[in-house]
């Protein structure tokens, strides 16, 4: 098998959120698509696990709803932040008036799996477990496909259009020449659970700051996923001081989880994430796109990678299958156009996004993290109700939701009739 040759129509590099909805909503309007995922399955911790109430409507709107909230799950209507030992919401999903208003935090395998297993029922979709995508092909100036390793040696995969989903360190990316802008980040992240009881807050998504530290604390129903920020380059510093100042710290900025913070009996029981804020100026060249985080990383800050990953996805199916249906059935190079056009249409939301992660990064977690007396004091602005209506807005919906335009074809033996909703 060593040196094999795939055609496909698109080539989707990397099976995270934005390249499996890609490659279920192309193989379901019947445009041949190969998706590569350089790992073997999907069973990775502390990957980003937030499903926001626009991509709610996307799995809605796939018919895949019911499906996924049966899968093990926690709801957060709420995100906000601590300060002085007092709560204050800065976002409330319910009063939106959503069909799902709330966040769903679900592991990111699982729902990998329900779309991939969904993909899988059209002939069009193939997945290669164990495929890391590492170079492009190119050709007359265009790129034409990927190469990439599996446990059988190096192979290609020929398509009509390569799409980049493989994440912030993509390597197609880098193979193609493109290099992002970056914004830099004050902090970097290590992650960690610590046990949740019955009598402890009901409290969902939020922030809590003092001079030198700050947490972001997660309910997901059984634990508490806790987000410890430290200055960006700090991590070996804070290992020489001791895992004994993370406990201190968390202990002091959550007092409820003072008694438990020995359950992290060291630095093996964290993840370290490093945290990048960038964007592409030029999200495409000819014959290849980048989407998500590829095109565009960010901040950990309330959770929205994933969705912006998603919206991605969805719009540039919306404006791509025709083209891909053509270049499927006449062999038609897929016109620069197409593939600028994904870009125009979600540039304002992804903008939009990293300003306004960048506003707290500075006036919020960069002021905390620098020791300064006392974070800033949001409140009487976050209090405002035209403030946290756009909050809930910018934060679960988003600037641009995406809607899936293109209608499917039949799975094998189904008609479309048959279909969930």
């Amino acid at each position: 098998m060593t040196g094999s040759t795939t055609t496909a129509t698109v080539c989707v590099a990397g099976c995270g959120p934005a390249g499996a909805v890609l490659g279920l909503l192309l193989a379901r309007a019947g445009v041949e698509v190969v998706v590569l995922e350089k790992h073997a399955d999907f069973l990775r911790d502390f990957r980003g696990d937030t499903v926001h109430p626009s991509t709610l409507d996307v799995l809605d709107e796939l018919g895949l709803i019911d499906r996924f909230l049966a899968l093990p799950h926690h709801k957060v209507s709420t995100v906000g932040f601590v300060r002085d030992g007092r709560r204050l919401d800065v976002a409330d999903f319910s009063t939106l008036g959503l069909r799902y208003p709330y966040i769903a935090f679900v592991p990111q395998w699982d729902l990998l799996h329900l779309l991939t297993s969904e993909a899988a029922r059209y002939p069009h979709f193939r997945l290669l477990l164990q495929a890391e995508a590492h170079d492009v092909v190119r050709q007359d100036g265009r790129v034409t496909g990927v190469r990439f390793r599996d446990p059988d040696g190096e192979h290609e995969v020929r398509a009509h259009l390569t799409v980049a989903a493989d994440g912030r360190h993509s390597a197609v990316r880098r193979a193609s020449g493109l290099r992002p802008r970056e914004f830099g980040a004050p902090m970097d992240v290590l992650q960690f659970r610590i046990s949740r009881r019955d009598t402890d807050p009901d409290e969902g998504y939020h922030l809590r700051m003092a001079a030198g530290k700050s947490v972001a604390v997660i309910n997901r129903g059984a634990y508490w996923n806790i987000a410890y920020m430290i200055r960006k380059g700090g991590h070996d510093d804070l290992r020489r001081a001791g895992i004994q100042t993370l406990r201190d710290d968390v202990a002091s900025l959550v007092g409820f989880l003072a008694d438990r913070v020995g359950e992290v009996t060291g630095f093996d029981d964290t993840r370290f994430l490093e945290v990048r804020l960038d964007r592409l100026r030029r999200w495409h060249v000819p014959g290849l796109l980048l989407i998500g985080d590829a095109a565009h990383a960010m901040s950990p800050i309330a959770g929205v990678g994933i969705n912006l990953a998603v919206q991605d996805a969805v719009a540039a199916a919306n404006l791509l299958t025709g083209h891909l249906r053509r270049a499927q059935a006449k062999g038609k190079p897929v016109p620069d156009r197409a593939t600028a056009a994904v870009q125009r249409r979600r540039w304002a939301p992804t903008v939009a996004t990293q300003a306004l992660q960048r506003s707290a990064q500075r006036f919020g977690i960069d002021r905390a993290l620098r020791g300064q007396a006392k974070p800033p004091d949001f409140s009487a602005i976050a209090r405002l109700p035209f403030v946290r209506a756009l909050m809930s807005r910018l934060l679960g919906v988003g600037v641009r939701p995406e809607h899936v335009r293109v209608p499917p074809m039949p799975p094998r033996g189904q008609s479309v009739e048959g279909q969930g909703r």
